[in-house]
């Protein structure tokens, strides 16, 4: 098996602010006018570049998701969010088409176990020089028991997860169908932060562009299972059936259109 592995600036890393633990800190994204090498702006969405480059050999760039701190994915209006993801995945296809790097990362870190610092909603779009996505996704850990399909777009449960336990997909074959996308993907982050367990408070959002097919992961964390960080062994919980109907329920049903 080949590893990737990444450098990881130290010094920078020290001087970065944090405000999920400590939520009395400032935030430097809700002052917007002391934010530099801002590269465009929609409404209240920015795209700039991080002012910590902490990650050697790549380029980083912050998508400040909206003007609202306290905020997050299940908040938003309909018509932000989807504004949101055709920002972003704008963004994020721009810089792979740029062909600068060897593979371009665009994900989200929300909450105390995400391994975010900052509280205020924003997304990364990391270009990686040197690291091949070869190794870091596997088309296995998009397979599930289905919960919607609308157009191009299908919103499933993994049943090969990734790390272990409940792992929402959504998969949508070229760029058509954006708004579905971020329509299913807000259900997902909402199911996941007020319905799945009481205890989280805490995911990540994971984006994987693969011949044309843009496949997103929305990850519950908690503490990692040891079995996973020591043996790379993937649980998968029993009741996957239970869970899809569950999100039907609560979304797809006709009280709920």
């Amino acid at each position: 098996m080949e590893y990737n592995y990444l450098g990881f600036n130290i010094d920078i890393g020290r001087t970065k602010p944090e405000n999920i633990v400590h939520r009395d800190a400032a935030c430097p994204f809700c002052d917007v006018a002391s934010l530099t090498n801002i590269i465009d702006v929609q409404d209240d969405m920015i795209l700039l570049e991080n002012k910590y480059q902490v990650l050697q050999d790549a380029y980083q760039l912050l998508i400040i998701e909206g003007s609202q701190c306290d905020a997050d994915i299940p908040d938003y209006s309909l018509e932000h969010m989807c504004a949101l993801m055709r920002f972003s995945l704008k963004h994020w296809l721009k810089v792979i088409d740029s062909k600068k790097y060897k593979t371009v990362l665009f994900f989200k870190n929300h909450g105390p176990l995400s391994g975010g610092t900052m509280r205020h909603p924003h997304m990364q779009i990391v270009g990686l020089k040197n690291l091949s996505a070869k190794n870091m996704w596997d088309k296995r850990q998009f397979e599930g028991t289905q919960i919607a399909r609308e157009n191009n777009v299908i919103m499933n449960l993994s049943t090969k997860p990734r790390v272990g336990f409940t792992e929402i997909n959504v998969i949508m074959q070229g760029l058509d169908d954006i708004d579905i996308m971020a329509k299913y993907l807000q259900m997902g982050v909402d199911y996941i932060m007020h319905h799945f367990n009481a205890n989280c408070k805490s995911y990540n959002l994971f984006f994987y562009l693969v011949d044309g097919t843009i496949y997103a992961k929305i990850m519950p964390r908690f503490a990692t299972s040891p079995l996973f960080i020591g043996y790379n062994i993937e649980l998968v919980p029993n009741n996957l059936a239970q869970t899809a109907e569950h999100i039907k329920e609560l979304y797809f049903t006709e009280k709920n259109d």
